[in-house]
Formats: C-alpha cells, structure tokens, sequence
C-alpha cells in the first residue's frame, strides 16, 4: 500500500454528483480479496473481458474475411452501416457515457455484438437475409459506440501516469485473446473445409459467448469506488443536465485543439483492416486457412501491445522520450510491413482472385504460405502497437475520465468514418492496390501529422490546468485553478 501519510486529505469529489472540480483524494486501499477485486488491473481485466467475449469475437469473424462468408460483398456492407452509425454515435458517447455512468454505458454497449453474429448465423440458413445482416450491422454500430468509449475511459482513467501503457497493454491482449479463440473455433471447425462459408456451429458458438460477455459488466466495481494504484479515488464528473454534458464536449475540444492533430491517426486506425482482412486473407487463402490466418493475427496483437507497453512505460525515462521512442518504432514498422506487402499485392488483382477456384486458393499446406502468412502476422504486431500508440497519447493528455470519454469519442467516431470509407471503397470493388495504397498512405500521414502534436503538447506530468473539464462547474463554466487548488498541486500521480 501506498505511503500516504505526506500527501493529506484533499477533498474530492467522490459520489459520482459532484462537479469533479477538486483534486484527488487519497485513502487507503482495499486489502485481501476484495483489494484484489477493488484493484484497478483487476477491473481493465474485467473490461478486457467483456471486449474478449464481444469485439473480440467480432474481430475474430472479421479477420477470417467477409464474416465467414464465401460472398464478402454483404459482410462489406454490414460494416458499412456499422461503421455508419458507429461514427456518429461515438461522437457523442462520451456525453451519454457521462451522464450514465461507465458501467451502464459499457453494458448497453455489448448487447448489439449478439445480434450482429446472430445476423450471419441467419444467412447461412436462408441466403436471401442480406438485409438483416446489414441492419444487424447498423444496431451493432450504436451499441459499439457506447462501448468503445466507455471502455477506453476507465482503461486509460484507472491507472497512474507511470502505468498507462502497461494497463493498454492489459486489455489489449485480452481483448485479443477474444479474436484467437473465436478464429481457433472456427479453425477447429472448418479444419476440413476448403470451400463454402463458416459452419453454423460457429455462429452458434459466437453468439452464447457474446451474451455472457454482456452479463460481465454487473459485476464489475461501481467506478466511483475505485481507488488507483497509489491511493488516489478515481473522481467521476456527472454533470446536472445534457446541456451541460454536450457543452463539455464543445469545450474539450476548444481548449485541446492539439487532439485534432491525431485525427488523421485515428482515420487511418480502422482503415487499414479492409486491406488486411478482405484483400489480402480473404482473396488469397481459402475458408480454413483464413481461419488459422486470423487465429494468428491476433495472438501477435497481445505481443505487439506488450512490446509497446515496455517502450512507453520504461522506468527513468521522461514521458516526451517516450513518445518519441514510440512513435519512431510505430513510423519504422509502418514502412516495413506495407513495403513487404507490396511484393505480394503487385501480382494479383480483383480479376484474377475471381478467376480462381475456392478451393484452389492457398491452403495452410502450401509452399508458398509460409512468407505470406508471417506478412500478416506483422500486420497483426503493427495494428496492436498503433492502437496502443493512440490510446496512450490521450492518455498522456488527460487523467480525467470525463476528458478522455470525450477523446474515446473522438477516436472511435474518427475511426468509424474511416472504416466507411475503406468498406465502402471494398463493397464498390475498387482495386485491391488501391485500397492498398491509400492505407499506406493514409498510416504515414496520420503518424506524420501526430508528431507536431507530441512535441507540443505532451509533457513529463499533467497538471491540474490542462484538466479544463474537472474545472468546469454545473453550469458549463471553467474555473482558474486557483479557485480549485495551488497552482503547483498536480493531478496527475507521477510519471
């Protein structure tokens, strides 16, 4: 336990009614088992959890290719509606999330990934329920907003600055550990199909876990319990009325422009899987081997995402060198993976993959698997280590969960409009080394214009002045920080 005799009793807010304008309070931390319930890891875990059972299981359909499916045409279009509506209503989550709190947010959040998987289920039995697979996809999209955002508000709230990276990484590899189950169901039950569309028991299979991924969240800690690492409550801003909570949002933006620096990044963070997952696993392998594909794909996410965590949490090392370090080795692999994927996207087209027969394309057994299958294991350690890059620069802007919902919510809207573009461009049968190309170009702008955004604005510590929506009263205005505490008193609990 922390020594908290030097550090007092500062009077926050912890009711979860409060304006959440004070400093944090310390106290002492829960012991035995319910510390261990009550440990922050231990409730990212818990929300790892939730998305391990649901986008996890998502993923897992999504890397094999067109859901699972021998036609992609309809699984492009579900993400098209998905991403649709996703891009909207993540905009806003952050408010909602607010307003409901996290846990209810996140648990309305889970309840679309079901019917999603139910949807592909039903048109393996009738083929002719294309539509509802797409509104399937389009409810999906709403109830993802509000998952994504209040999942990454309490992954990126609960820790101390020291250990951000290190709680990314937590639920990271969870979540992706999700996506390597779902892909190795699939595999085991496909392992003697070559042709045709993933079973039925599959679907099946998917679909009960999702629905006990949902139940996760009425068991998780109210977050206004929580108490961080060192001792800190874990202040939860709920805002008076929608008025105030939307002006927040208006107000989150206004005072950190430098957030606008990392949309591109955010753009380019869903962009790059319609390449990945429909170009190149699902025009190349046939229906087994895009299962083993995917099963692989996202194990080296749990890798990727670790790596980062040792780059970005290094002990001794200024925050900003971390950046940097980071942001280096990410720009590097970027190059590196799409440069060897070049090599194989320069010899085939949308023409001649349909010229082949399914059961002709790359089995598992073949000889030339082997380079083309670690092509996309890389791609696998590339996604994991941009998606932790991004969640730790907001993280390293803000320590409040208010402020990050809102980030969250900028990211996963963002991210949504990019993903409509890139499915959409793949439902229209745009060529594959167009898609290619502009997921390329599209990751090297978006680290490139993330740079200036890293020198300016991420510091060694956050300061309580940078915390605008934990200043802000029940009426939407932003108090000085000499109204709330000394200008030296730091929210944030040391880098």
């Amino acid at each position: 336990m922390a020594d908290l005799t030097d550090k007092g009793n500062m009077s926050g807010s912890d009711d979860g009614s409060g304006s959440g304008t004070a400093p944090p309070e310390y106290t002492v931390r829960h012991t035995g088992l319910k510390g261990i319930y009550y440990n922050p890891q231990t409730q990212v875990a818990m929300v790892g959890l939730v998305c391990f059972m649901c986008p996890g299981l998502f993923n897992a359909l999504s890397g094999i290719g067109g859901g699972g499916q021998v036609d992609e045409t309809t699984g492009a279009n579900a993400n098209v509606a998905l991403y649709s509506t996703f891009s909207v209503m993540a905009f806003f989550a952050g408010s909602v999330n607010n307003m409901l709190g996290s846990r209810l947010t996140l648990q309305l959040g889970s309840l679309g990934y079901g019917l999603y998987i139910a949807g592909f289920l039903v048109l393996n039995i009738h083929p002719g329920a294309k539509a509802f697979v797409i509104a399937a996809g389009a409810v999906l999209g709403i109830c993802a907003g509000l998952l994504w955002t209040a999942q990454g508000s309490l992954m990126l709230a609960y820790p101390t600055e020291k250990d951000k990276a290190k709680y990314i990484a937590i639920f990271w590899a969870i979540f992706n550990l999700g996506g390597v189950m779902g892909a190795a169901i699939a595999f085991g039950q496909n392992i003697h199909t070559t042709t045709g569309s993933v079973q039925n028991g599959t679907y099946i299979v998917f679909l009960v876990l999702t629905v006990l991924g949902a139940s996760i969240p009425f068991l998780m800690v109210d977050p206004k319990k929580m108490i961080r690492s060192d001792g800190s409550r874990v202040t939860i801003a709920r805002n008076p009325s929608w008025k105030t909570e939307i002006l927040g949002l208006y107000i989150a933006l206004k005072t950190d422009p430098m957030i606008v620096l990392l949309f591109p990044m955010f753009l380019a963070s869903n962009w790059f899987y319609t390449w990945q997952f429909n170009e190149y696993n699902g025009a190349l392998f046939n229906i087994r081997t895009r299962s083993l594909n995917s099963m692989l794909y996202w194990a080296s996410q749990v890798v990727g995402s670790l790596l980062m965590a040792v780059v970005l949490d290094r002990k001794n090392v200024r925050r900003r060198v971390r950046a940097f370090s980071g942001w280096g080795l990410v720009f590097v692999m970027v190059f590196v993976v799409h440069g060897w994927g070049y090599t194989y996207q320069k010899d085939y087209t949308r023409a001649s993959i349909s010229a082949i027969d399914p059961a002709d394309k790359i089995d598992f057994k073949d000889k030339e698997y082997v380079g083309k299958v670690f092509l996309y294991i890389f791609f696998g350690l590339l996604d994991a280590m941009w998606q932790t890059s991004v969640y730790w620069m907001m993280g390293a802007m803000s320590n409040d969960p208010s402020k990050l919902a809102y980030f969250t919510g900028f990211y996963k809207s963002i991210q949504s409009v990019g993903a409509v573009g890139s499915w959409r461009a793949d439902a229209v049968l745009t060529p594959y080394m167009n898609v290619f190309a502009s997921t390329w170009a599209l990751s090297a702008a978006g680290l490139l214009f993330a740079l200036p955004m890293i020198y300016l604005r991420v510091k060694d510590h956050t300061d309580l002045e940078d915390e605008v929506i934990a200043r802000m009263d029940e009426h939407g205005h932003v108090l000085p920080v000499e109204a709330i505490a000394p200008t030296e008193e730091k929210v944030a609990e040391g880098a």
